[in-house]
């Protein structure tokens, strides 16, 4: 009788503290939305100067055959010279190799104007400083880079073309699916990525690290390098070589009303590395890779640099194909936090997860204070949500810099058809991913609910899964 008394003595207080976990759960999803408010705020839209720079006055011939890229240049340094303004592309087809912007310069492309980039790898040389695959190097330029540069921009109707296929750039990636064969040059080959890898760990300065002709590292299609108020635009984003959008150790970044359509190899539509204060929204994601990879370099060079990306907002956006609607990783060794995502649709077979966070025991950081909520979901492949620290990249031996997840909401999801998992969730036991919610999410046609290893405090709130109410597994 005594240890009876003794349970109906404890079971209020072990009542209300679940009571007291799942309103501090509610709580710190709310107030993190009020922060994405005031990261909204910070955010710096560039406007320019009402002059423009027509590159037709500088040269430029609509034409697949001549290369329009020292017109491309007059016309940009003389609009920045001036003080600011639009760079204009007018209607037509315009081929150039590398466009690099300058302070204060929006290029502006018309409706039916198109930028149709060369597939010769000699028209982005000399070599510049970048980054692949989250480690820097010089290498080929990426087809439109900006360097160390303030108020820029790439806007209007028009269609940017990287031209790239199985033909060109993509069998570099070493996949037959996309062009390669053996005997081919490839990025796999020894003294290339490998090579690369190995000048991060033994510490070779970036600017000794040098690659382009000869190494087979493709280039990204936009990057900003170390740059400060950013807009892209209403632009139509093709077949690119490697990543497609890239905001690099940059700040302040509105990516608006952009269309990316390339299904080639790493083919991710938007991947901030290392960046601050990001807005992407109004955007379509059709790709080959993830949507949009929230980044912060590759291990021993993420941890070099030391850079989180952070304050990260994504709005208003439609993913169909990719490996994932919004990813953070896999290189994530500088740390991500403060990712908010709302009112987004997701729906293609060939959309394998909603939410996904991917890292290991080389990448190492912290991902923390992820927000999701008002997303709806027609198919997906694989599962709604995926956090795994045992992600596994080309050459990952176990390492010894074991990640973090912590902090993770999804609030108000709907999905027809949500593949084999609602939630697939790997932690390590001396690091296990650490507070997740659900509320008011409602998965339909899945496989099973979840399946968790090392996962502390998974809060289950009025969360339904082929219409059976799911409890919290621990």
């Amino acid at each position: 009788m005594r240890r009876y008394s003794i349970i109906l003595f404890f079971l209020p207080f072990l009542f209300f503290a679940c009571k007291n976990t799942k309103q501090s759960n509610i709580q710190q999803m709310v107030s993190g939305w009020d922060f994405a408010k005031k990261i909204e705020e910070r955010i710096v839209v560039p406007s320019f100067p009402n002059r423009s720079f027509n590159i037709l006055d500088y040269g430029a011939k609509e034409s697949v055959e001549v290369n329009n890229t020292e017109a491309f240049q007059k016309a940009i340094k003389a609009c920045s010279d001036a003080g600011g303004g639009k760079v204009i592309v007018p209607k037509g087809v315009f081929y150039t190799g590398a466009i690099h912007l300058l302070d204060n310069v929006n290029l502006h492309l018309l409706e039916g104007a198109e930028i149709r980039f060369s597939t010769n790898p000699n028209d982005y040389l000399p070599v510049v400083l970048t980054s692949f695959e989250g480690t820097e190097c010089m290498n080929y330029s990426p087809l439109i880079y900006a360097f160390q540069k303030k108020n820029i921009a790439i806007t209007g109707k028009g269609i940017l073309n990287g031209q790239a296929d199985i033909s060109n750039w993509w069998p570099w990636c070493s996949k037959d699916e996309y062009g390669w064969k053996a005997g081919m040059p490839s990025q796999k080959d020894k003294g290339n990525r490998e090579r690369l890898i190995t000048s991060a760990a033994e510490n070779i300065a970036p600017e000794n690290r040098i690659f382009g002709s000869g190494f087979y590292l493709r280039p990204s299609f936009i990057e900003t390098n170390r740059c400060e108020n950013i807009l892209i635009q209403g632009v139509k984003i093709i077949n690119a070589p490697f990543w497609v959008i890239h905001p690099f150790l940059s700040t302040s970044i509105t990516v608006d009303g952009v269309t990316v359509e390339s299904h080639g190899p790493n083919n991710d539509g938007c991947d901030p590395e290392y960046s601050k204060n990001v807005m992407i929204k109004n955007c379509t994601f059709n790709t080959g890779d993830d949507c949009i990879a929230i980044k912060s370099g590759r291990d021993a060079d993420g941890r070099r640099i030391a850079v989180k990306s952070e304050n990260i907002i994504v709005r208003n956006c439609n993913m169909i194909d990719g490996h994932g609607g919004v990813v953070m990783g896999s290189e994530t060794s500088g740390g991500v936090s403060n990712v908010f995502v709302e009112n987004c649709t997701m729906d293609s077979p060939n959309l394998d997860r909603v939410i996904r966070i991917k890292t290991n025991s080389n990448r190492g950081g912290l991902t923390e204070n992820v927000y999701v909520r008002n997303i709806k979901v027609g198919q997906v492949k694989e599962c709604v949500l995926k956090l795994n620290m045992f992600y596994v990249a080309w050459d990952d031996p176990i390492g010894t810099f074991i990640p973090e997840i912590r902090n993770i909401y999804l609030e108000n999801i709907q999905v027809e058809n949500g593949g084999s998992f609602g939630i697939l969730a790997k932690g390590f036991e001396q690091s296990p991913i650490q507070n997740v919610t659900l509320k008011n999410v409602t998965i339909n046609k899945v496989g099973q609910p979840y399946s968790i290893e090392n996962v502390k405090n998974l809060k289950l709130i009025d969360t339904y899964m082929n219409g059976i109410l799911i409890e919290s597994p621990n």
